[in-house]
């Protein structure tokens, strides 16, 4: 609601009709740059205008599922979590991808095969793990971790049909992030969408890895592309905003928020210095609560995660 609505976010896809005429209709995996604090919002909005959001699942870092309201709901929605040690993670990973291949709706599964959010640091010691394994250096993107791709190609083959490969991008330049969203900013994403049939992608594990390694390539080439020309290939497609996201939020808003209203006008009203301080500290640690979760998505307050782990082997 917030990224359609308050702000007002485009959001134009660059693909061809076969393509786009296959969007909700199928299991698929989502490989999606991760270079943006609101990269998944783009994504959740697309997921949404094409009726998918809710069986929309993502391997994500297991830090999220700690996070109030998120985190909870993602657990109950069979999000599969990681700790990104593969050592750590595989049977938790492979136990996940399995539960959701009999998945009864059409699935999208996102993947942020870099495993982590863009940063200059991060992105010179990736190089120079690209370097030291021979790999052509990315310049726009952090070398891809393999090893979750190739698990939930193996584990999905046979309920997936296809991988879409989403490369995103804002035009005029623009850094988004969840705070301009808040405060009604609006954005112009552009999202460059291929997708390739499973059954391109080789069996082999070793050649599925270089089959993603060549993709990261291409999509780095789509992003030097983009800020040399300010576009993307493609027909472009914008894909309406569906109502519900408004009129799920205004129920909600009016069912919790006016009790709350009533509730705090009265504590005013009494005039009594103990309601009226407990009061103003709940609404206070609201706030704190909000702001950290907003934290979650800025980019300066990322983990630290690829700052040493690119230096380890997968």
């Amino acid at each position: 609601m917030l990224l359609e609505w308050w702000s007002g976010t485009e959001c134009t896809l660059f693909s061809d009709e076969a393509t786009v005429n296959t969007f909700g209709k199928e299991h698929v995996i989502i490989i999606l740059n991760h270079n943006f604090e609101i990269d998944f919002l783009c994504g959740w909005t697309m997921t949404e205008r094409f009726g998918v959001l809710g069986s929309s699942k993502v391997l994500a870092k297991k830090e999220l599922l700690y996070v109030p309201l998120i985190g909870w709901t993602w657990y109950f929605l069979e999000i599969v979590f990681c700790k990104r040690k593969w050592e750590e993670d595989r049977e938790t990973v492979i136990k996940g991808l399995k539960r959701l291949a009999d998945y009864p709706e059409y699935m999208w599964f996102l993947l942020y095969c870099e495993g982590t959010r863009f940063t200059e640091t991060k992105h010179r010691i990736s190089m120079e793990v690209a370097e030291s394994k021979g790999l052509p250096k990315l310049k726009y993107h952090l070398l891809p971790r393999t090893k979750g791709f190739t698990t939930a190609v193996q584990c999905l083959r046979g309920t997936v049909s296809a991988v879409y490969d989403v490369t995103l991008n804002f035009r005029g330049n623009k850094n988004p992030s969840l705070l301009g969203i808040l405060y009604g900013k609006k954005y112009e994403a552009d999202m460059c969408v291929r997708r390739f049939p499973l059954e391109d992608i080789p069996q082999d594990e070793k050649e599925a890895a270089n089959w993603l390694h060549k993709l990261y390539q291409e999509k780095d080439a789509l992003q030097e592309m983009y800020n040399q020309e300010g576009t993307f290939p493609g027909q472009q497609f914008k894909p309406p905003r569906r109502p519900w996201t408004l009129l799920n939020f205004l129920f909600w808003a009016t069912v919790l928020l006016s009790p709350l209203f009533t509730f705090g006008f009265g504590v005013f009203a009494s005039g009594s210095p103990l309601l009226i301080l407990a009061f103003l500290g709940f609404v206070g640690a609201a706030s704190f609560g909000v702001r950290r979760l907003i934290g979650v998505t800025e980019i300066e307050k990322g983990s630290s995660y690829g700052n040493q782990e690119f230096k380890k082997k997968e």
